[in-house]
């Protein structure tokens, strides 16, 4: 179980050496020799796998289906888009040889697997019969290059889907682009309560080899913006460079049109940031790994008896609710008490002596801390009700503190202003490279979000930076 020494600093005095505690003490990870490599411990890795089946199981409803690719990548395969190449040099791993011989080809440790399955594209594709084709696949990926891996935040390796599509025409591959940040959106509300914006990347901050992509952003309550699940039009750039054609229903030669779109268990490092408190995690019901906790208040004389309440109340949430009984009896109900609000379970049922006299059990919530008395035979819709109320208030911290977060600016000066605030900046923005560089120098580090889908460009507004004509409104905020 947990370190239960408790926390030492608060969240908001040190964000980072908060957040190493809870994910350490909480159980959920633990270090390895490697690093940026880190031990997904069954706490942690069980709250993936419903990510997992929230997402498999919507993503196979719209068509698109799971496959696997090696996790090894020729260097041929991966030279052939330079865009794409040039994007990723500094983060591939390589592997030269295996015992005592060198390799004659070195082999790329999976960065992402376009370059591995698109020569696979070009062999099944050749007929405009043959598209759409949806392919999806779970796996690991490796990125290098970086100085400080922050676990679950930012790995040498993670754990992700990739999804890779290929259309027929422009028109149909565009169209996927909602259905899959819808996918992600209610992910990201409906598992982990977080409020996310979806947007469009800047020209500089597209993924390498795409047309666009488009972002979903969140905001995290230590004033930091942070990118969760993306998707990226990727055109018929890889298309050309694989060759990926097929012959249309008038028989000409064309060349596809493709996607790609992720979901990472960055995810579940950005949700313990957003919820947490000063004890610990503070798990949306839907996503935790134990919904409910009911800690038994015993003495010799009646163990026996409230030991076996506590299983009567547990069999009759176990239909509807995952419930553990903890019956450790070398641990006082304090130290329990802390234990579970350190690994953030929602709701915490208590039952003593006095509690079986009166017919009820006390229910604790994790949010906020409220106790409520309930008669035995109320527990199931009390609790039902509860944890609903939780995941709704979680949620809704998240939006409110996102768009609390928000403010328009039309100057540099009011510009810095903001990220000094440790806020976000809503500005006009003409979209060139150079002139988001200078944003992040002039702010201190400052970069572009997204261009949010819903916020239009005013009318003879100008660029923050270089006062041309703006052609996007972007949110700029210093990211995690």
């Amino acid at each position: 179980m947990a370190d239960n020494k408790g926390l030492t600093v608060k969240k908001s005095e040190d964000l980072s050496k908060w957040y190493t505690e809870v994910i350490t003490k909480a159980d959920i990870m633990d270090y390895t020799d490697v690093s940026g490599c880190m031990v997904f411990k069954p706490y942690s890795y069980a709250m993936w796998e419903f990510i997992q089946k929230y997402v498999d199981e919507r993503f196979k409803k719209a068509g698109i289906k799971n496959c696997y690719f090696p996790l090894f990548i020729p260097e041929k395969f991966l030279i052939k888009e330079k865009e794409h190449v040039e994007g990723f040099a500094p983060e591939v791993a390589w592997v030269t040889e295996t015992g005592s011989s060198k390799l004659n080809e070195r082999l790329a440790v999976r960065p992402t697997s376009e370059t591995i399955m698109y020569p696979s594209f070009a062999k099944w594709i050749s007929s405009w019969r043959d598209l759409p084709l949806r392919l999806n696949q779970w796996n690991n990926v490796v990125r290098w290059e970086f100085k400080n891996p922050v676990p679950f935040m930012r790995n040498r390796e993670f754990l992700w889907n990739e999804g890779h599509t290929a259309f027929a025409t422009k028109e149909e591959a565009d169209a996927e682009k909602d259905q899959i940040l819808g996918i992600y959106l209610d992910a990201l509300k409906n598992l982990m309560a977080i409020y996310g914006s979806p947007g469009q990347k800047s020209e500089k901050e597209k993924f390498a080899g795409a047309i666009s992509t488009h972002s979903i952003e969140s905001f995290l309550p230590t004033g930091k913006a942070i990118q969760g699940p993306d998707f990226h039009h990727d055109g018929q750039n890889f298309a050309k460079a694989y060759d990926i054609k097929f012959q249309d229903k008038d028989g000409n030669t064309q060349f596809v049109w493709q996607n790609t779109f992720a979901i990472s268990t960055r995810m579940l490092g950005v949700m313990f940031m957003m919820h947490g408190d000063d004890k610990g995690l503070i798990l949306p019901p839907p996503i935790a790994p134990k919904q409910i906790v009911i800690v038994p208040i015993i003495k010799d004389e009646n163990k026996e008896e409230i030991f076996r309440k506590a299983d009567e109340l547990k069999a009759k949430l176990d239909k509807d609710f995952r419930v553990e009984v903890d019956k450790r009896e070398e641990y006082t109900p304090g130290w329990k008490f802390n234990e579970w609000e350190l690994k953030g379970v929602p709701l915490r049922i208590e039952i003593g002596p006095k509690d079986i006299e009166k017919g009820q059990a006390v229910l604790v919530r994790r949010d906020d801390g409220k106790k409520i008395a309930v008669k035995i035979a109320n527990v199931r819709k009390e609790a039902e009700k509860i944890l609903e109320d939780i995941h709704e208030n979680l949620y809704r911290k998240s939006e409110e503190n996102f768009r609390n977060s928000i403010v328009e600016v039309e100057t540099m000066d009011e510009l810095k202003k903001v990220i000094a605030d440790k806020k976000m900046a809503l500005a006009p923005f003409c979209n060139d490279p150079d002139c988001e560089d200078l944003i992040k120098e002039k702010t201190g580090g400052a970069s572009t979000r997204n261009i949010p889908y819903d916020k239009k460009v005013k009318k003879g507004a100008k660029c923050v930076q270089c006062n041309k004509d703006a052609k996007v409104m972007i949110y700029i905020a210093k990211a995690y």
